[in-house]
């Protein structure tokens, strides 16, 4: 964690973008979240790698070649590390409107 309570795995634009949308899904195939992500094939594999290392996403690979297919599902862990570095951002973000407040009279 860092000093903010923001989790470096998932902080990154893109990781962080992937995690939003697999929260608020059961099940998500590897086209939708590139289209989604609007990321390369090569950058989705990368940094879906980096989130199931963390043990935040499973990834389930079925078939090889063409007609293969990945899917991604959040983990409990992942589940918990999302919300967390949310509510560490938006702890942030209202520290930031609380200053703001608090200077301009």
């Amino acid at each position: 964690m860092s000093q903010f309570g923001l989790d470096p795995v998932i902080h990154a634009p893109k990781r962080l973008a992937a995690m939003a949308l697999l929260a608020s899904a059961m099940d998500t195939d590897f086209a939708f979240v590139r289209d989604h992500l609007k990321i390369s094939d090569s950058d989705l594999s990368k940094q879906m790698a980096e989130l199931a290392k963390a043990g935040y996403v499973d990834i389930r690979k079925q078939g090889r070649g063409p007609g293969s297919s990945t899917t991604y599902r959040i983990t409990k862990n992942g589940r918990r590390a999302y919300l967390a570095h949310r509510k560490a951002l938006q702890a942030i973000l209202t520290m930031d409107e609380d200053t703001a407040h608090q200077s301009h009279p």
